[in-house]
């Protein structure tokens, strides 16, 4: 049976790139929509559009990878059925 491949996990190089990058924009944006010359509803309106895009692509980013680790567990146990019935196979019988 063919060994399942190891995920190395993200060094920490990159993890602290994707959290600087992602507290940059976040930050920046923010920074931009108070300082926009427009009366105070239409910063709140761009702040709450901001913050529901966060969590939309928070939710959007752990709905693909829940997706893919649930093809990932049903190939293997599909693997695992078809080796069983190879173990099991006797052409002899």
């Amino acid at each position: 049976m063919a060994q399942p491949r190891t995920i190395l996990p993200h060094s920490p190089a990159w993890v602290a790139q994707v959290w600087l990058a992602f507290a940059l924009a976040l930050g920046t944006t923010m920074i931009g929509v108070f300082y926009l010359p427009v009366e105070i509803w239409v910063k709140a309106f761009l702040g709450m559009g901001l913050l529901f895009t966060v969590g939309s692509t928070v939710n959007l980013a752990k709905t693909t990878r829940d997706i893919f680790e649930a093809e990932k567990l049903a190939s293997r146990v599909d693997e695992a059925r078809m080796e069983r019935l190879l173990v099991e196979h006797d052409p002899l019988k």
